[in-house]
C-alpha cells in the first residue's frame, strides 16, 4: 500500500558542495563541485581583472565563486528536467501570452 505524501516520515538529506577557486592574477578560476550522493555535478567559471584596475582579489573570487554557482544552479535545474521528462510526466504548456500582438 502507498501512503499519501504528506503522510511520509519527514527526511533529510545532505549535499555536498565544493568551491575550489584558483587566482593567477588577472584571472580567477572556479570550480564549483555538488555530490548529492546519487550524482555529481560540475561547473567552471572565470573572473579577469582589466589591467586598468585596482588589484582586489576577494572581488576576482566573488565573481568566479558566483558564476560558478550560477553555472551548477543551471546544471542542476537541467537535470531536473530530463529526470522529469524521463520519468514520463507530460510536457507543460508553454504559459499564455500577456497582451495580444498588434495586427
Amino acid at each position: 500500500m502507498t501512503r499519501a505524501a504528506d503522510s511520509r516520515p519527514v527526511s533529510a538529506k545532505e549535499w555536498t558542495l565544493h568551491l575550489y577557486l584558483s587566482e593567477q592574477d588577472p584571472a580567477t578560476t572556479a570550480r564549483a563541485v555538488l555530490d548529492t550522493g546519487e550524482n555529481v555535478l560540475e561547473s567552471h567559471a572565470e573572473a579577469h581583472r582589466s589591467p586598468y584596475d585596482t588589484a582586489v582579489p576577494e572581488i576576482g573570487d566573488e565573481l568566479a565563486a558566483g558564476r560558478a554557482l550560477i553555472a551548477l544552479g543551471r546544471r542542476l535545474v537541467a537535470a531536473a528536467v530530463g529526470d522529469i521528462t524521463a520519468a514520463g510526466a507530460p510536457e507543460e504548456p508553454p504559459p499564455a501570452p500577456l497582451w495580444s500582438p498588434r495586427e
